[in-house]
């Protein structure tokens, strides 16, 4: 029995000197290159060509690879920059223009509905659609702001906030009525436009924006609402001056129309004395809006002070007329799976 266990023990231990020999040793790299020993970490060489990362089956050694691969890649990209900094210095005023990024938007696929302004179709269009009216400064707009039924606070503290920016604008409850019996009320009232905002978990979630009497009516997506306590280093309240408005960016017959929508809902008459700048921005067909006064620190120096509050809009429909979800003739419908199949198309 003593001879059979020194035997088995001794072949334990052979074993277990057999896998600690096969083991391969692999000592541990820091970031810096160096090993825990204190010895550098040799070299790694440089990937092959058809070299794929994904074919190494050990999940250790696949990290290590590609820990390398883009220690690699950003020393290339790093040493390339590096040259062409040099031979940018030596040709001094002789160097070629900086090149352009490649971006999204510089990108883009050309619509073939993109406004020219020099078109006389568009100053026709422009001529005769339902905003003529506003633009010969025939009439001023008149805003009624307005909620889904039974608002939450957050709603009704943006409304508010929106009565400060657009002026001439009125807030009013719900109070259960349908959009179509408001409507004929505001047209009665001689108000311009009606400003819907909805909600959903007591956040504000979507827009829609009726020019009275003959439309049409946009429906947007509202989402990164901030209020005005929400935004860090903001100014004061908002003056009673008539800010002056910022459309940038609406490039197609669409973004046309929805930009003469929101321009129509401020005077023509900006007061240049309240500093007051509210800006709709369009990128990648969502709506920035913010609302800003200008500081003048010197003569070539401006400063802004964001007054609030902001939120992004995303177009979801224009109907021609007024809102009529049931028979309404929609103008424009986003449809993702049809419209989206490119991340360079854009509508607006």
């Amino acid at each position: 029995a003593n001879t059979m266990e020194k035997t088995g023990g001794s072949r334990k231990k052979g074993l277990k000197r057999k896998s600690a020999a096969e083991e391969p040793q692999e000592a541990a790299v820091g970031e810096d290159g160096a090993t825990e020993s204190g010895g550098e970490a040799p070299k790694a060489s440089a990937f092959p060509p058809g070299f794929s990362i994904s074919e190494i089956k050990n999940k250790q050694r696949r990290h290590l690879m590609f820990t390398r691969w883009k220690q690699q890649q950003r020393k290339e990209k790093l040493a390339a920059k590096k040259k062409l900094k040099k031979e940018r210095e030596a040709l001094g005023d002789k160097a070629p223009p900086k090149p352009i990024p490649k971006t999204i938007d510089n990108q883009r696929v050309y619509d073939e509905t993109t406004v020219d302004p020099n078109d006389e179709e568009v100053a026709y269009d422009e001529a005769t659609d339902e905003f003529a009216s506003y633009f010969n400064r025939q009439t001023s707009p008149k805003i009624l702001i307005t909620t889904s039924d039974r608002p939450h606070g957050r709603t009704v503290r943006l409304c508010e906030q929106l009565s400060t920016v657009i002026p001439n604008s009125h807030v009013y409850y719900r109070r259960g009525l349908a959009l179509k019996r408001i409507i004929p009320q505001c047209i009665s009232r001689d108000f311009t436009d009606l400003i819907v905002i909805n909600e959903d978990r007591k956040t504000p979630n979507g827009l829609i924006l009726s020019h009275l009497p003959n439309g049409p009516t946009a429906h947007f997506k509202m989402s990164s609402v901030r209020l005005r306590k929400e935004i860090k280093r903001r100014g004061k309240d908002p003056t009673e001056h008539v800010p002056e408005i910022i459309l940038n960016n609406f490039t197609t017959r669409l973004g046309h129309s929805v930009g003469r929508m929101f321009a129509s809902l401020f005077p023509h008459n900006p007061q240049f004395i309240g500093r007051q700048v509210a800006t709709f921005h369009n990128q990648r067909d969502y709506i920035f809006f913010r609302f800003h006064r200008y500081i003048f620190k010197s003569e070539k120096k401006v400063g802004i002070q964001e007054l609030g509050p902001r939120f992004t809009l995303k177009l979801r429909s224009l109907q021609k007329g007024t809102f009529d979800s049931k028979y309404g003739e929609y103008e424009w419908v986003h449809k993702p799976r049809e419209m989206d199949t490119s991340r360079r198309k854009f509508h607006l």
